[in-house]
């Protein structure tokens, strides 16, 4: 049985600072470690690392508090520390032979029983155990984290044939539950699963690119979110990766792979010996396949210009004619929008059916050599090259038999275990019954219930049989044991009529007909982006004020059912969390969220001020956090601060410090996937003995006192250029809500007069020009105007 308290990390460059941030994020005390400076500071190799690390964008850290957890040092002063440490990871540079060298000094010093990992992306695993005793080598196995470990969520985990199976099975569950990882077991081979099948799919689209003579820039928008993965697609991915890198890859696959022969036969176009030659690998420097420029566009953007790949030279982009972009971009549907595609006849879609056929093959060729799973290879592809679905999954959306004829059409073959589905009458990959997923098994031919889903609620894998209600954009789903989950359906999940009706009437069903409680959650990348901003700015542009107020009205509504039902309701959020959803999330009795859930109450943004309650509950929380013996003014404007500055958490984790969160009732998931889940297990917890609440009469507010504070702050920060005169108004307005309006002395208010303060202040900045300016500007470029 293996208990991790204490986690070090040996290495601390880009990858091990970077481990070591997300491993102290995740709750673990840590020990970071590198060579040893030649100076009074002996730890400064460390030190300036892990603050180059801190410093990167996005942050490596859940919370810059979680700092204080990890304990820095040098090899030479400090490995007598491992003997405390009950898990060591490697993240040292990719040589055998200096990697061999520390694992001789870590027998020194670890105790027996503990892990040994290694994070090493290329070398195969089992060459690094030579000399190592018995319990090392039993101990010891690979730990592959992507590139920002918090980030990226793969962990591919490599026992070699010496690993004792208990170690192998404890780290894909310990990486899962704890470090919020799809971890996923892979065969001990070059590059594992995701950079063996990433790395060769780039390469190959490379030589497509080449042939078809197509812009790198179109090319990035067909291997891009056309197909389903980021938008930095194919060449912009290897300017941030950087071409070195690739190429590294690339000759240590062609080194090591003998037996591959669609690597072997692998050769590079002419551009990226040119690229290599000129040492231009991207932005690492200054220039790759693209070159930024002085330029500015119309609209501020920075202008790039990007590599001909035929004549080498450097051009603007042109705008693209190819109808298969034009597609893309209409049909939202992912399976819609690739079953399109791959049926045009322009030579974008002509790169895709070749790319996809190349795919299948390779993909199918990695069994059972990188893996024995077919799960596993959709998985690493997904979470750590961040597409939206695997090679299997695609081929089951592009239908079994069109497959095998993107796969014959580029001359390849698929695997044998391919060849058994045709002669055995199989044609997909998945299948759904009775909620429950199964995948077939390539070595013998079945299916199997897919693994780890056991505290995973999939609500696309409920039967219509299991939808109690629903509308045009929401879905209330009976997800057992008297508990039932409110979906949103609409796009982006934005929060409009439908949506709030809905939830009015899941709380109306689960009153009345007994249900223990609800859950408000769904399994899209973002919880929701907020309010319909479509709306409200159609109703303000067209000053359909009567409207306008029912429609905020229907929102604070809509948020007091959720604080005042007969039965428990917890939110599960995970993703973007923002305006109206964090709203509702703080009228529920409780929220369960995923650390990567983005939250934040952004409406200053748009020229308004949370509406739907928001601006309520941060006074009636204020309220609860104030004691007769506090100096109140400081944290009155902690809180204005948040939202007159439309801060975001960027983890459920900051939430707390911004007032979002509450630790008394709130709690966070480290792994994406549990939350409704965990939210079910609250909702029962509560329902047993769950008395329904009393609107509030007895918040605290300021009056005057706290309006004079909150407008010293607000022209503070006009003082200091960071907000405009339209910013100081709405932070009036939110002031206004906060102090209770312009009371001549401090006393205690109801819930009803601050929504009608609220309701009001909103209302009255819709009439607002510049806010109509600014509502517009979001809607046209997704991007907020400050006026």
């Amino acid at each position: 049985m293996f208990r991790i308290n204490k986690i070090a990390v040996l290495g601390s460059g880009l990858m091990g600072s970077a481990i070591a941030c997300h491993l102290a994020g995740c709750g673990f005390d840590v020990l970071l470690l590198d060579l040893t400076h030649q100076s009074q500071d002996r730890n400064q190799i460390t030190k300036k690392a892990l603050d180059k690390c801190l410093a990167s964008k996005p942050s490596p850290l859940y919370d810059k508090n979680f700092l204080s957890r990890i304990q820095i040092g040098n090899f030479d002063d400090d490995l007598s520390k491992l003997q405390l440490c009950d898990w060591i990871v490697e993240v040292i540079i990719e040589n055998i032979e200096i990697k061999k060298q520390l694992y001789a000094k870590i027998e020194n010093h670890r105790k027996p029983g503990t892990i040994v990992s290694t994070n090493t992306s290329g070398i195969p695993i089992h060459m690094l155990l030579e000399g190592r005793s018995e319990d090392f080598k039993q101990h010891f196995i690979g730990t592959h984290f992507f590139n920002p470990p918090r980030y990226l969520r793969l962990l591919e985990i490599i026992p070699t044939k010496s690993t004792k199976k208990d170690v192998t099975e404890f780290l894909l569950a310990f990486g899962k539950t704890y470090l919020g990882k799809k971890t996923v077991l892979c065969n001990d081979t070059p590059a594992f699963i995701a950079n063996r099948i990433g790395v060769v799919s780039m390469a190959k689209i490379f030589n497509l690119a080449h042939e078809l003579k197509l812009s790198i820039s179109d090319v990035d928008k067909l291997t891009g979110t056309a197909i389903g993965r980021p938008k930095s697609g194919t060449f912009r991915l290897t300017d941030l990766v950087g071409l070195d890198t690739a190429i590294f890859v690339i000759t240590d696959l062609k080194k090591n792979c003998l037996n591959d022969e669609i690597i072997q036969e692998l050769q590079l176009p002419t551009f990226i010996n040119f690229l290599i030659d000129h040492k231009w690998f991207g932005n690492k420097s200054g220039q790759g396949f693209f070159l930024k420029t002085d330029e500015k566009d119309s609209t501020g953007k920075t202008k790039f210009l990007s590599l001909d790949l035929q004549n080498h030279e450097y051009n603007l982009d042109t705008k693209s004619n190819l109808e298969s972009i034009k597609i893309a971009k209409q049909i939202e549907d992912l399976p819609k929008r690739l079953k399109a595609l791959i049926k045009l006849q322009d030579t974008g879609a002509i790169l895709i059916r070749k790319l996809l056929g190349f795919l299948f093959a390779y993909a199918s060729q990695r069994i059972p050599e990188s893996s024995n799973s077919i799960e596993s290879i959709d998985e690493a592809m997904r979470n750590g090259f961040g597409w939206e679905l695997g090679p299997f999954e695609t081929w089951d959306v592009i239908g079994f038999t069109e497959g095998i004829q993107l796969i014959e059409a580029v001359s390849q073959k698929p695997a044998a275990w391919v060849i058994k589905m045709i002669e055995t009458g199989k044609n997909q990959f998945y299948k759904f019954e009775e909620q429950i997923s199964y995948v077939l098994d390539p070595l013998s031919s079945t299916y199997n219930r897919q693994t780890g889903q056991e505290h995973e609620i999939k609500l696309n894998h409920y039967n219509s049989d299991k939808c109690v209600y629903k509308n045009d954009e929401l879905r209330l789903i009976d997800i057992g044991d008297g508990v039932l989950c409110a979906e949103f359906k609409s796009k982006y999940n934005a929060i409009g009529e439908g949506i709030l009706k809905g939830l009015q009437e899941s709380i109306h069903i689960a009153e009345s007909q007994k249900w223990n409680g609800l859950v408000i959650g769904n399994n899209a990348t973002n919880f929701t982006v907020g309010a319909n901003l479509m709306l409200i700015g159609m109703l303000a542009f067209q000053q359909e004020y009567d409207q306008l107020d029912m429609a905020v009205r229907l929102f604070q509504q809509t948020s007091m059912r959720c604080r005042y039902s007969s039965i428990p309701v917890i939110a599960a959020t995970q993703g973007y969390v923002i305006g109206g959803g964090v709203e509702l999330l703080m009228h529920c009795d409780a929220a369960i969220c995923a650390a990567e859930s983005y939250i934040g109450l952004v409406e200053m943004g748009v020229g308004l001020l949370p509406g739907g309650g928001g601006t309520k509950e941060f006074t009636i929380r204020l309220s609860d956090e104030l004691k007769e013996t506090d100096v109140q003014i400081p944290q009155l404007i902690q809180r204005f601060k948040t939202l007159a500055t439309a801060a975001v958490a960027t983890s459920g984790f900051e939430a707390f410090d911004l007032g979002y969160l509450n630790k008394t009732r709130d709690a966070i998931c480290i792994y994406n996937g549990f939350q409704i889940q965990l939210a079910k297990q609250k909702v029962l917890s509560l329902a047993t003995n769950y008395i329904q609440a009393n609107q509030r009469r007895d918040i605290q507010v300021l009056g005057r006192s706290g309006l004079a504070a909150l407008y010293a702050a607000a022209n503070s920060m006009k003082l200091g250029g960071y907000a405009s005169d339209h910013d100081v108004k709405i932070a009036h307005k939110i002031a206004n809500v906060l102090c209770g309006g312009d009371l001549s002395y401090p006393q205690k208010v109801s819930e009803n007069y601050l929504l009608d303060l609220e309701r009001e202040a909103f209302l009255s900045l819709c009439t607002e020009p510049k806010t109509m300016e600014r509502i517009q500007y979001m809607l046209e470029n997704n991007k907020p105007l400050r006026n």
